[in-house]
């Protein structure tokens, strides 16, 4: 997808800027340390995180945390803040070439459908997202593209990290033979021309997509080689999630802004 190929390190160089903290709002930002990094701590199963994309908060519970990364569930219900237009339309309603330039506010809602698995491997830029129909069986894997995470434990435990728009689907039908599928170009188009990404910014989250089909997808590797698509919880597990009302929750409930370009 990128022009001419790019390492990872120096893609990220230029996604991964210092205001990202201020894009969290949240003070336990600055005390998260990389998953890569040997003093990340590691999150007990059954526990109960938030998993941070800026204004966006979802809520899940740790499945297994190691050195390979982090497997959370979030159970179907479970409650979630999002960014969404305040005059009452719907994100997708809102004209593509309008999208981060209409006013905000935070409201709180849940994750409809089927509960969703997500992993996040250590250290790499994308979190992937296992879905599947009514009926349980897979319905194909989301590899969202996303800053590598930090992560926090204890009663501020949390996943940070910033959505890059781009994404890519995996086909669950055909094993060994899926399709795969670029999701949302024309988003991070927009997303150029609208300021909120630069065009190097862009083409460096291009690059980042590009790794995610070499590096593990291409070669059906960790963790699309465990099982996880056929995984299901416990009734323990499966119980929706609520926001904490911590200080830092009270806060992003409050959070709006004139655009979606203002952190």
């Amino acid at each position: 997808m990128a022009d001419r190929p790019v390492s990872l390190s120096d893609a990220l160089a230029l996604l991964d800027a210092d205001e990202q903290g201020t894009a969290h709002a949240d003070p336990a930002y600055d005390r998260a340390i990389p998953s890569a990094d040997a003093a990340a701590p590691r999150l007990a199963r059954g526990q109960e995180i938030l998993w941070r994309y800026g204004r966006v908060i979802e809520t899940a519970v740790v499945v297994r945390d190691d050195d390979r990364g982090l497997v959370a569930w979030t159970p179907s219900g479970s409650a979630r803040l999002d960014a969404v237009p305040a005059d009452g339309r719907r994100v997708r309603d809102v004209p593509l070439a309008q999208r981060s330039l209409v006013p905000w506010h935070a409201v709180e809602g849940a994750w409809r459908g089927p509960g969703i698995l997500r992993i996040a491997p250590t250290g790499m830029p994308w979190s992937v997202w296992f879905f599947r129909r009514e009926d349980g069986t897979p319905d194909g894997v989301y590899v969202n593209i996303e800053l590598p995470h930090r992560r926090i434990a204890g009663a501020e435990a949390a996943v940070f990290t910033r959505d890059l728009v781009l994404d890519l689907w995996i086909d669950a039908e055909h094993p060994g033979d899926e399709d795969v599928w670029l999701k949302d170009a024309d988003e991070l188009e927009a997303a150029v021309e609208q300021g909120r990404f630069t065009p190097q910014q862009a083409e460096a989250v291009r690059a980042i997509a590009d790794h995610a089909g070499a590096d593990f997808i291409a070669h059906g590797t960790w963790p699309l080689d465990e099982g996880w698509a056929e995984w299901m919880p416990d009734a323990a597990m499966d119980v929706p999630i609520m926001l904490p009302d911590t200080a830092a929750v009270v806060a992003a409930r409050a959070r709006s802004g004139s655009t979606s370009l203002e952190d």
